[in-house]
């Protein structure tokens, strides 16, 4: 297995100059439904539960888009219906429902601008990590300014206040990284009122501050591309004294997607290690790879960076790809 692809190596690299830093914030992402999994599994679920989970805890992702998280939710709920209206599943879908998602970029994350299919969730939007920048929206690629729409939760008329707070946690955002359901046990009631009648219904106290966990500070990657770039760190190459960075990154990702081929879901791994499995996104949890399907029309795969030193692994399309290798024999994997 190449060591490579395990490594989150962000060494100090000179990027283009002038060029905005941004720190990661992420998440293991199979924490934020591994208690719904075993109250699924108490509450008779089956085998049923851990597909459910892994759908679900995949929206956390940067690269889904802003409903899918409460999708990967409705279905969360739709089980617990099936098993007996269980309570604790529907609480703690709740509160899933309500966890902050990645933001590689530091940017908030935009809210979800269509209602849920199960009343449950009416009201209930994600909370922000502290880490992120309040005032803009969206990605590198496509900055969207506060109080624009998809800025302002769904069923509200005005910006949040306090920025980046959900009905679970109506006192602001929570700490980088941090799992929702490991700070609070209610998931609060969303309503579909203003944001300052939303505020007042959750008037709970709201829990300790906590201090934002040191991070060190990675630069995005500026490519304005159609696939929404993926959450994981990119890994960092020295460059070749000889020829371009780019070229040199290419030649990085070449050789993380032959080493990607001998992958399969349950391949051991060291914890917060990614890669792809086939077409598969895949995250080391628990010492083996759980892989997560893209979306369709694209396939996991290693990217060369294009305005600084390192690669990236993400979901993208055959046609990106074949952009980013352009001029390098074989192709993404040696074989084209």
């Amino acid at each position: 297995m190449l060591a490579i692809y395990a490594t989150i190596a962000l060494a100090a690299v000179s990027s283009v100059s002038g060029a905005p830093v941004y720190k990661r914030i992420q998440q293991t992402i199979a924490d934020s439904t591994a208690q719904w999994e075993q109250a699924c599994l108490a509450a008779g679920g089956g085998q049923q539960c851990n597909p459910v989970s892994i759908r679900a805890f995949s929206t956390l992702l940067a690269a889904p888009g802003p409903c899918e998280q409460q999708d990967a939710a409705d279905a969360m709920i739709d089980l617990a219906h099936q098993l007996n209206n269980d309570s604790e599943m529907i609480r703690l879908t709740k509160l899933f429902r309500q966890q902050p998602r990645n933001a590689p970029d530091s940017l908030s994350v935009l809210y979800c601008q269509n209602a849920p299919r199960n009343s449950e969730l009416s009201g209930l939007f994600q909370c922000q990590f502290q880490g992120v920048n309040d005032n803009i929206f969206g990605s590198f690629a496509n900055q969207v300014a506060v109080g624009t729409p998809g800025t302002i939760p769904f069923g509200q008329s005005s910006v949040l206040s306090p920025p980046g707070s959900c009905p679970a946690n109506p006192g602001g955002k929570i700490p980088d990284g941090t799992q929702l359901n490991t700070i609070v046990s209610d998931p609060g009631n969303g309503g579909s009122g203003g944001n300052n009648d939303n505020n007042n219904d959750n008037n709970a106290t709201p829990p300790p501050a906590a201090t934002t966990p040191a991070e060190d500070p990675a630069p995005a990657d500026d490519t304005p591309a159609t696939t929404p770039a993926s959450d994981p760190a990119p890994v960092v190459q020295a460059p070749s004294s000889s020829g371009s960075f780019q070229d040199s990154n290419a030649s990085a990702a070449q050789t993380l997607n032959i080493g990607f081929k001998s992958i399969t879901t349950g391949s051991s791994c060291n914890e917060g290690d990614i890669a792809c499995a086939g077409d598969q996104f895949a995250q080391c949890v628990s010492g083996a790879f759980v892989t997560t399907a893209c979306a369709g029309g694209t396939q996991c795969m290693a990217l060369p960076l294009v305005n600084k030193v390192g690669t990236s692994v993400t979901c993208t399309t055959l046609d990106d790809a074949a952009r980013r290798f352009s001029g390098i024999s074989g192709g993404f994997d040696g074989s084209h």
